[in-house]
């Protein structure tokens, strides 16, 4: 699946390789482990529920769903192409399987917090899982919906970190674990590569509070010329660049 990234990017000249590299170990521990979430079942309500609201990690997102079966597979080389249903952030009007539209961080994990709260109205059994990124945790939005999480006690919502230290060149963000805490919080720290530790998080119990993942993570791992390399956020690789990552993912 890296390599299909790298390939997508490549292509259309666009995309977030890193930041989705940073995610793909906990999104497909996510479709393949733990959502309750399937094409059969993508239009009803009762079910798990997923929200991907650092949006520009896009990239691992449609790997998955392809391989999963929610998009087909041909799609994905018309990554970003004019007319495309898969942009360079999700859109929800263009795939089922997406459940919110994001990009504009901050947005999504209050969607992720409204949908908690609806479906413990509704006394519904399932989960809502919701991955921001530790730079997202510069908003203002989140750490509202933070408190409101705590507040109503949605023990039914799952919210993960992408912590790779984007942050740390603009504004430090300290330990986030503590933060969640102090909100009210239970905490899991774990790493962000390890699926079978990623597992274990996702599925904890608790005693009625809502759980915050914070998952360490490499930006842009897999692909050491990226890793930790802010030079590569939002950049394409050229033709030349492009076979020597290949090369190395051999």
């Amino acid at each position: 699946m890296i390599r299909k990234i790298i390939e997508m990017s490549h292509v259309a000249g666009e995309g977030h390789i890193p930041s989705a590299l940073s995610v793909l170990d906990i999104l497909w521990v996510l479709y393949d482990k733990v959502l309750d979430i399937t094409p059969a079942n993508i239009h009803k309500t009762e079910r798990d529920h997923f929200i991907l609201s650092k949006g520009h990690a896009s990239l691992a997102l449609y790997v998955i769903l392809a391989e999963k079966g929610f998009i087909g597979s041909s799609a994905l080389k018309d990554f970003a192409k004019k007319k495309s249903i898969l942009g360079g952030h999700p859109d929800r009007t263009k795939v089922a399987a997406v459940e919110a539209s994001t990009g504009s961080l901050g947005h999504g994990f209050p969607m992720a917090v409204g949908q908690a709260m609806a479906m413990k109205i509704r006394a519904l059994p399932h989960r809502v899982f919701v991955i921001i990124g530790d730079g997202e945790c510069n908003e203002g939005t989140v750490w509202e919906s933070v408190k409101l999480a705590a507040h109503h006690q949605l023990s039914n919502l799952r919210c993960i970190v992408d912590n790779n230290h984007s942050s740390d060149r603009a504004l430090k963000l300290g330990e986030l674990g503590m933060k969640f805490e102090s909100f009210g919080w239970h905490v899991i720290l774990v790493d962000g590569h390890d699926q079978e530790k990623i597992r274990k998080a996702l599925c904890t119990k608790n005693n009625g509070r809502p759980i915050a993942i914070i998952a360490e993570t490499i930006k842009g791992k897999g692909v050491k010329k990226m890793e930790n390399n802010p030079e590569w956020h939002h950049k394409s690789p050229t033709a030349e660049e492009f076979a020597d990552i290949m090369n190395q993912l051999k």
